[in-house]
């Protein structure tokens, strides 16, 4: 089996090489190839992962290339993680929209049209190049933001073989498992919304119902990412929220904490990225990469401390971050993507939908999260609306769970935010201003028509380089 990774010169590169040659024996992965067409992220980032799974699976064949043909050739799986425009234009993206009063968040906020108009056209251009030259059954998983819009267009398009990937669900899963001193497989949990806009209406510790009482646990504000929410608004809704929820329920102080702060996400990113890449240019990671790894755990220990710290005020505590390519994975990054190829090769392999889920050892079908189309789960969407759900894995398919308690407040804002997604698809694959404007205007943090008319007007400017043919 070949999988290969779209943007295997992103900083987080490291954690996709160690997720997949810690899983390579297990799932058959035979050849890993890592792709990027920035030759220094590449040859640093590409090479330090190249590092990573040589350390753990020495006779894993594992390249590294800038050619896209290449890399997506005969493969079965293909993972996608890009940022077209680089840091800067995030940065432009959002302090366009901060410049108006208006959340510039890439992925929740008015920035991540402006990010979807660079990055869809050239996510579609490796959907054809995986549709002529990957294997018949390609998979394509998405990582690239904003995953809602991204994963609905591309859906839109007709490429039917891409899933949207988050790990922000399964992330606080696992944090809710170290609550209780459980395993991760241990804690399950019934999630519907969209991408950075879910809830979860039910999360079970070995089949029991515990949201009552994880609601009502104090650490879960200090150890979990509902750090970001006060109790009473929990409680208000009754049940836990996706963190990315908090720029909707506390719009004006993120805002207000950015304005403040004087430094958006993207330029704390672009720093830490431009320290980082200073510093490593001067070792020799093949053999240095000790010393790779010291440089690598401070920087990037400085990009997680800041997480969402000067939007929410709220800055992470623990340990100094230390990455240790032989700890057990954890999931994180490429760990729902495992997870589906997991299911899948157990499906193969017992030829039965009721396969064994190897990571619970319990003889059941295998559920995660996903952004799949909705088939009817969530009422008050059509069919194809792309939605992050709970999911049983079958043999090809994705059935999502239908949701059978939808709380009035959560569904009036996922209808809203998914009529934006809706109208941003329409905009991108037509290119067209007027569809643009619709979707912004409707957007909850815009919800304006004349903000949405300038912020289209500018984001067209900074971005055309990238968008001939809009009207």
């Amino acid at each position: 089996m070949k999988i290969a990774v779209i943007g295997g010169g992103g900083v987080r590169s490291m954690f996709l090489a160690k997720s997949l040659a810690q899983s390579s024996e297990e799932l058959g992965f035979e050849e890993i190839v890592f792709m990027d067409n920035d030759q220094q992220k590449l040859q640093t980032f590409g090479r330090m992962a190249a590092q990573v799974a040589g350390r753990i699976k020495p006779d894993l064949k594992f390249r590294i290339t800038s050619d896209a043909v290449d890399a997506v050739k005969d493969a079965d799986y293909i993972i996608t993680t890009i940022r077209v425009g680089g840091d800067d234009m995030r940065i432009s993206d959002e302090r366009i929209a901060l410049g108006k009063g208006v959340l510039g968040q890439e992925t929740t906020g008015a920035a991540g049209f402006s990010f979807a108009m660079r990055s869809v056209p050239v996510l579609a251009g490796y959907c054809e190049l995986a549709k002529k030259y990957a294997s018949p059954d390609v998979k394509i998983f998405n990582f690239t933001n904003p995953a809602g819009v991204v994963s609905q267009t591309l859906r839109d398009m007709g490429y039917d073989f891409t899933f949207g990937i988050c790990d922000a669900p399964s992330g606080f899963l696992h944090s809710v498992a170290k609550l209780y001193d459980a395993s991760p497989s241990a804690v399950t949990g019934e999630c519907y919304g969209l991408n950075h806009l879910s809830f979860f209406e039910s999360i079970q510790l070995d089949g029991k119902e515990i949201m009552p009482e994880l609601l009502q646990n104090p650490r879960l504000y200090t150890e979990t990412d509902m750090r970001f929410f006060g109790k009473d608004l929990v409680e208000h809704f009754g049940c836990a929220l996706n963190e990315y929820l908090y720029y909707f329920f506390y719009r004006e102080e993120a805002v207000q904490n950015i304005l403040n702060a004087k430094v958006t996400r993207g330029e704390v990113i672009r720093d830490v990225n431009l320290h980082m890449m200073d510093e490593l240019s001067k070792i020799n990671i093949e053999n240095n990469f000790e010393k790779c790894l010291e440089i690598f755990d401070h920087w990037y220990g400085q990009r997680e401390g800041a997480y969402m710290a000067n939007e929410t005020g709220v800055r992470r505590e623990g340990k100094p971050y230390h990455f240790d390519i032989y700890e057990k994975d954890a999931g994180g990054y490429a760990g729902v993507a495992l997870q589906y190829i997991r299911a899948q090769s157990e499906y193969v392999r017992s030829g039965d939908a009721h396969f064994q889920d190897t990571q619970s050892k319990n003889t059941q079908p295998a559920q995660m999260i996903l952004c799949v189309p909705n088939q009817g789960a969530i009422e008050g969407l059509l069919d194809d609306d792309v939605v992050e759900i709970t999911c049983t894995i079958q043999k090809g398919a994705c059935i999502p769970h239908k949701v059978n308690h939808l709380g009035e407040l959560q569904m009036e804002l996922i209808r809203r935010v998914k009529l934006y997604e809706r109208l941003a698809s329409q905009a991108l694959r037509e290119k067209s201003i007027a569809k643009a404007v619709d979707c912004l205007m409707v957007h909850p943090l815009v919800n304006s028509y004349s903000l949405a008319k300038q912020l289209v007007q500018e984001y067209l400017e900074a971005n055309k380089a990238y968008t001939e043919g809009w009207s």
